[in-house]
C-alpha cells in the first residue's frame, strides 16, 4: 500500500510539473511577443485553456512563471558542488558546478537568451531573480565552507563572499551575453568575469 501511495504521489508531482512547464512556456511566448508588463495572467491562462485562478494554483506570482524553476536549479547546483572532489579549491569547485546550468542555457539556444534578456530588462523580474539567488547562496555556502581554511566563523564569511561574488559574475556574464553586439559564448564570459574578480 505504501508503494502504491508513493507511486500516486510521484505521478501527481510529475503531472504538476508538466502543467507548470506548459504554463511557463505559454507565458514566455506571450511575454516575448507582447512584453512582460503588457501580458496579463488571464491571457496566459487562456493560452493553456485555464482560468486565471487555476494558473495561481501552479504559480504564486506572475514573476514565478519566469523565475520559478530557478530554485530547482539552485538545488541542482548544490548537488553538483557536493559531488566535486573534496580537495578541489572553492572557486574551481563552484565554477565546475556551474557547467551544468551553462550547458542547459547553451542547449536551450534562442529561448534561453530571450528569457535572459527579459530578466535583464524587467525590474520586477530582476528583483525576483535576486531573491532566487539569495536562496542559491544559502544552498551553496555549505558546499564551499569545508574547502576553506581557518576558524569556522572566518570560513563561513569567506564562503558567503565567494558565492555572492560568483553569482554576481554569473549575472554580469549573462547580461553581456544578451547584448546584440556580443559574439562570445556564455562560459567564456563567465570565466572572464571570474578572472577579473579574482585578479
Amino acid at each position: 500500500m505504501r508503494d502504491a501511495g508513493a507511486r500516486r504521489s510521484g505521478l501527481r508531482e510529475a503531472t504538476r510539473r508538466a502543467v507548470q512547464a506548459e504554463i511557463a512556456n505559454a507565458a514566455m511566448a506571450l511575454f516575448m511577443e507582447q512584453g512582460y508588463e503588457e501580458t496579463t495572467v488571464d491571457q496566459v491562462a487562456a493560452a493553456v485553456g485555464m482560468s486565471g485562478r487555476s494558473v495561481f494554483r501552479y504559480f504564486a506570482t506572475k514573476e514565478d512563471m519566469v523565475v520559478g524553476s530557478m530554485l530547482q536549479v539552485g538545488h541542482d547546483l548544490a548537488a553538483a558542488l557536493e559531488a566535486r572532489p573534496a580537495e578541489e579549491p572553492a572557486w574551481e569547485a563552484l565554477r565546475r558546478a556551474l557547467d551544468g546550468p551553462l550547458r542547459a542555457l547553451k542547449d536551450d539556444g534562442g529561448v534561453a537568451r530571450a528569457r535572459s534578456t527579459l530578466l535583464a530588462t524587467t525590474p520586477s523580474l530582476r528583483a525576483a531573480q535576486q531573491q532566487k539567488h539569495a536562496q542559491w547562496n544559502e544552498l551553496l555556502v555549505p558546499g564551499i565552507t569545508p574547502r576553506l581554511e581557518g576558524p569556522a566563523a572566518a570560513r563561513q564569511l569567506q564562503a558567503r563572499a565567494i558565492v555572492a561574488a560568483a553569482l554576481a559574475c554569473l549575472d554580469t556574464a549573462v547580461d553581456a551575453w544578451t547584448r546584440p553586439e556580443n559574439d562570445q559564448e556564455l562560459d567564456v564570459l563567465l570565466d572572464a568575469a571570474i578572472a577579473a574578480v579574482r585578479g
